[in-house]
This record gives C-alpha cells, sequence and structure tokens, in this order.
C-alpha cells in the first residue's frame, strides 16, 4: 500500500509580529485614529448656548457649502489651496528633480556638500522660516530691497507679503525655497539606483546625456514621481504653519493667502472677539479629510495602476 502523505501541518500564528506591533498601533489608533473619527462624529451635531450637542445629520454640511458667510470662504481656501499645491507640484519638484538629475551628473563635484545645502532648509521649524522671511521681505528693514538694489533691480521691489495678488505666491514659493530638499533627496535616490549599464550602453549607441534622461532614466523614476506628487498633495493640503506665522489667522491680507489649514483653525478655535464653533470645525476638518482622501485614491487607482501596466 502506498504510504499515506501526512496533512499539513498548520503554521502557528505569529504573535510575536503583534508585540512588535501593538506600542505603534495602539498609539496611532489613540492619536489619529480616533481624534479622526470623533472629528467626523462631531461634524454631524451641533451646540446649543448651553453647550449641549444635539444631532443635526448633514446640516452642518449644507451650511458650509450654501450659507453666504460660510460658502465664499470655504471656496476661497479651497481655491488659495489648489493654487499652493500646483506652485509646489510645478516649482518644487521640477527644480528637485534638476537638482537631483545635476547631483547625479559625473561632471559635478562636491556633490556632498550641494546635497547638505540643498536640504538643510528642510530641518529648520515652518515658524523659524517663516519669521525669518518676514524679516526678509519686510519694507522698512528687509535686506531684499538692497540686495535686489545691487542688481540695478531695486524698482522690481513691493511689500510682496502684504499685496492681496503677490502674497499667496511669495509664501508659496518660500515654502517651495524649504521643502524642495524632500523630492531633491527621493529622486537623488532613484537615479543613483539605476544601473550604470543601461547608460553606458545608450552612451554608446550615440545618446546624448538629454536622451538618457527623458528614455531611460525618467520612465525608470515614474513610480518615484508618483510617490513625489502624492507627497505633495497632501502636505500641501495639511498646510498651515507658514501662512500662520506669516499673516496670522486671518490669512491676509483680506483672506487672500487663506488656505484650508487657516481656514479650519479659525472656524475651530475663533479668532480675536469671535468665537470658536468647534462643530462647524470638525465639518471643514471632515471636508479637508475627503478632499486628500478622494486625492490619494485617485492616485491609487490611476496613476499607481498605469504605472504598475507600464512597468509590466
Amino acid at each position: 500500500m502506498a504510504q499515506m502523505s501526512k496533512p499539513a501541518r498548520r503554521r502557528r500564528f505569529p504573535f510575536h509580529l503583534v508585540v512588535f506591533l501593538a506600542p505603534a498601533t495602539i498609539v496611532y489608533t489613540l492619536f489619529m485614529i480616533y481624534p479622526l473619527l470623533d472629528s467626523m462624529r462631531l461634524s454631524f451635531f451641533a451646540a446649543d448656548s448651553a453647550g449641549n450637542e444635539f444631532f443635526v445629520g448633514l446640516q452642518n454640511y449644507i451650511t458650509l457649502f450654501t450659507d453666504e458667510l460660510w460658502q465664499p470662504r470655504l471656496w476661497g481656501a479651497f481655491k488659495h489651496n489648489v493654487i499652493f499645491f500646483l506652485i509646489h507640484m510645478i516649482v518644487q519638484n521640477s527644480i528637485g528633480l534638476l537638482l537631483a538629475a545635476l547631483l547625479t551628473s559625473r561632471t559635478v563635484r562636491g556633490v556632498g556638500f550641494f546635497r547638505t545645502v540643498y536640504f538643510m532648509p528642510t530641518m529648520l521649524s515652518v515658524v523659524i522660516v517663516g519669521f525669518i522671511w518676514q524679516l526678509i521681505l519686510s519694507p522698512l528693514w528687509g535686506i531684499a530691497k538692497g540686495i535686489l538694489g545691487l542688481v540695478g533691480l531695486q524698482h522690481l521691489f513691493q511689500p510682496w507679503l502684504g499685496l492681496e495678488g503677490p502674497a499667496l505666491i511669495a509664501l508659496s514659493l518660500i515654502s517651495v525655497w524649504q521643502f524642495i530638499g524632500i523630492p531633491m533627496m527621493l529622486f537623488y535616490a532613484t537615479l543613483i539606483s539605476i544601473p550604470d549599464e543601461l547608460i553606458e550602453a545608450a552612451t554608446v549607441d550615440g545618446a546624448g546625456g538629454w536622451q538618457i534622461f527623458w528614455r531611460i532614466k525618467f520612465p525608470l523614476i515614474l513610480p518615484t514621481v508618483g510617490i513625489v506628487a502624492i507627497l505633495t498633495y497632501v502636505g500641501n493640503f495639511n498646510a498651515f504653519d507658514l501662512i500662520y506665522t506669516t499673516q496670522g489667522a486671518l490669512a491676509g491680507p483680506n483672506f487672500s493667502t487663506d488656505i484650508m489649514g487657516t481656514f479650519f483653525y479659525r472656524t475651530f478655535f475663533g479668532q480675536q472677539l469671535q468665537l470658536g464653533n468647534p462643530t462647524m470645525g470638525a465639518t471643514v476638518a471632515t471636508v479637508m479629510f475627503l478632499i486628500i482622501l478622494i486625492g490619494v485614491l485617485l492616485y491609487m487607482f490611476f496613476y499607481q495602476r498605469r504605472v504598475q501596466t507600464y512597468e509590466l
């Protein structure tokens, strides 16, 4: 008789993984998941003059999107946030990719020095950066006008942070200057991982530097391009510190630098003599979460799938 095969032993549950994951999971749940869920719960309630909460369903959302007082501030903050994001997406990530390409070039010397210099502003506090640039751009004692005067361009100087049009663009470029090191380092790490054999083979075939970059290197770093894009999106729609430091909670002048983060802060905690509205603040926070969630889902289901198909 043929010997009967023994039934396969069931693998034991890896309890050691629970031991390692439990602390981080508990901390993340207490400080991230629970506040998020509680904020979403609070957005379906309102409070009376005595502070007692009562269920109102979707009324807070209807008020936010239709009320003549709330609607302009919501769409204004959203529009400014989109501009803030697009400037980072176009300027920051493009320059970061350019710097990464230059740092991986064999003709550049002192790569370690330049890499450190470009990344150094990222390690500074946003509050410090905002305060320093507020001093630099000040029309009274700032040095920006003097620097422009050295090259004969002093007539171009304006109090950019005090004008409704240029203020948001100026703050966006300040943020770009601070965080440009992040996409640069991500692109740099990906570019140096490309095998030298591919570059050498293309060079032997007569390809120039521009052709090598766009036809060989760039297709290989497309996954990193997507990661940088979604990190930029999430970070920009969570932005708050720089605007608050330089322009205050009112995001002046005349709300021209107001973004979703400052709009949420002003709604939840109040401003000057106006008391905050926690339930409407929770509604704004939930809308911010949904905006970010939609962007992440679009990235996962469209861009990431397309890149994986392209790699196959």
